[in-house]
């Protein structure tokens, strides 16, 4: 059963997809020229060629892939508020109605950050600036495109000195679209080793700032354990490899944790099996747990968010409530206020014909 009558037309949630792994190839052509940044790239197709990919790659070979166009679209004012309303305009069209969108603002700045990233000149836009850019960028494609965008700030594993500053980003942009801090990066990373995150994280929750953490994703259930119980966080990104902790599992199952599950991006970097019909998404659908699902990087991973709809109903089962299901944990497991939450689950109630305002 392909399932794509049921979730075209209708409204869906996404809480775990990158900006700077969203941007348009013509958006990038256009920068890198305007700016005489060389790319190996002159046009749509061969920058395609060499940014995306279908089949899977090493973590080293995945990460050059940001060398080739993040130098054209860091460190540009125009560029950086451009490519978070085009995102706004991308998710219009999949039908997205509410999503939060996670990036890290020191990768996209080239003053007050160590070291400048894409191998930049120092310049004068902070990490600070880069907030506010995409903030614009995204309440303005929000009025252009009538659905609902916020943030989530990430720290980089493997950049500890940039946490602190990232909480206090949050804390100063926690009513202009930021809703949450993440971690994202390379999960072997020991968090003994950076106490920073750990103090960033405790100032989020002293904060009132929502707490999501990658974990899980290619990492064993060791780092989603360390996530909830040291970073003390509401959503685990990816977290498939949970289920190899049946205690931990049964635990989070429990207290009704959202994973953010990305079922193509888990294909293409080596995360899961390959067979799709052995994915853990299965397990969590079989055990009703609280998840959702997402693109991750559309850019990169050549997909859309049908991709990954189209390969949970195919192979994994998914039918019309589950779908139904999972979007209405996501609208519950958001990071919006109980106010825009209760509002949002209503416009999903409405359209799948359903009432009520409970969870699944």
């Amino acid at each position: 059963m392909e399932g794509k009558a049921y979730y075209m037309n209708k409204p869906k949630v996404e809480l775990h997809v990158h900006l700077d792994e969203s941007f348009k190839p013509e958006t990038i052509l256009h920068f890198a020229k305007r700016r005489q940044i060389k790319i190996p790239a002159n046009t749509v197709e061969e920058l395609l060629k060499i940014v995306s990919y279908n089949e899977p790659l090493s973590l080293t070979e995945f990460l050059a892939k940001f060398n080739h166009y993040m130098p054209a679209i860091a460190g540009d004012r125009e560029a950086i508020k451009r490519v978070a309303f085009e995102f706004v305009e991308m998710k219009a069209k999949e039908g997205v109605v509410y999503v939060e969108v996670r990036y890290s603002p020191h990768l996209l700045a080239n003053s007050r950050v160590d070291p400048i990233q894409w191998g930049q000149e120092e310049g004068d836009i902070t990490p600070d600036d880069v907030v506010d850019l995409v903030n614009q960028g995204l309440r303005e494609g929000e009025k252009a495109f009538n659905i609902k965008a916020r943030s989530i700030l990430c720290c980089m594993r493997h950049m500890p000195h940039w946490s602190l500053e990232v909480v206090e980003l949050c804390k100063k942009y926690q009513n202009d679209t930021v809703v949450a801090i993440d971690l994202a990066g390379d999960e072997s990373l020991n968090l003994q080793a950076a106490p920073e995150h750990r103090m960033a994280y405790e100032e989020a929750l002293r904060s009132g700032i929502h707490r999501t953490v990658h974990a899980g994703e290619a990492g064993p259930p060791s780092v989603v354990k360390e996530a909830v119980e040291v970073l003390m966080a509401e959503r685990i990104g990816h977290g498939y490899h949970t289920i190899d902790d049946p205690h931990l599992y049964k635990e989070l199952l429990n207290n009704k944790m959202h994973f953010e599950t990305c079922p193509w991006s888990s294909y293409l970097t080596g995360a899961c099996d390959p067979d799709f019909t052995k994915h853990p998404v299965i397990q969590f659908m079989k055990d009703k747990a609280n998840y959702s699902l997402n693109t991750d990087g559309p850019l990169i991973l050549s997909s859309t968010l049908d991709t990954d709809y189209k390969i949970a109903a195919k192979y994994m089962g998914f039918t019309e409530d589950e779908f139904k299901r999972v979007n209405i944990n996501a609208a519950m497991s958001s990071f919006l206020p109980e106010k825009e939450k209760r509002e949002l689950l209503c416009k999903l109630y409405k359209a799948y014909d359903m009432e009520g305002t409970e969870g699944l």
